[in-house]
């Protein structure tokens, strides 16, 4: 259904004429290879512009590139045979022979980034890993992400909170009610 859902939606994304796509993705911060002790949440990215996955904003942003996308890499050429109305039957049986290596073109925001790019749009996938747990804060920093790669101010926005985001109501107990104070 994965790819049913995101040729849907590179095919909507197109034909009401939208040039560029912007996909928000957490990754599994088990699978992070490297962490910079630079900053706390570090933005990550691959972009269309380039056949490496590389994009100038992104890099002034300060951002990285996804070190793992390698769009000659299997499951990346699989996508992107997929995207191109093509089946490459020698890449479909394997399936029950997953390596390390297919573990993010295997992921949502990988189909979306292939068949969106296949359709000749722009698309930029920030990323950033995220720990199990209350992610808001997680989820607030890639929409900010978002928001500056777009030159948006989310001040403007028109929350009535600080951060100039809306939060949903359903984020507000999703751990539910705060401890007791009286416990410590």
């Amino acid at each position: 259904m994965m790819i049913e859902f995101a040729r849907n939606m590179a095919e909507f994304a197109a034909s009401i004429g939208k040039k560029h796509v912007i996909i928000l993705s957490s990754l599994d911060s088990g699978r992070r290879k490297r962490i910079y002790a630079s900053s706390d949440l570090q933005m990550y990215y691959i972009s269309s512009t380039c056949s490496d996955g590389k994009d100038e904003d992104c890099e002034r942003l300060g951002w990285r590139r996804l070190e793992e996308y390698n769009p000659s890499q299997r499951r990346w050429m699989y996508l992107h045979s997929l995207a191109e109305g093509n089946t490459m039957r020698e890449l479909l049986s394997f399936e029950d022979d997953l390596a390390d290596e297919d573990y993010y073109p295997g992921l949502p925001f990988a189909a979306l980034f292939s068949f969106c790019k296949a359709k000749g749009l722009k698309v930029t996938c920030i990323l950033c890993y995220c720990a199990e747990g209350d992610n808001v804060s997680d989820s607030l920093q890639l929409a900010g992400a978002a928001s500056t790669l777009l030159g948006l101010n989310p001040d403007k926005f028109g929350a009535t909170q600080g951060s100039g985001w809306i939060i949903p109501c359903s984020w507000q107990m999703m751990y539910g009610p705060p401890p007791d104070l009286s416990i410590f």
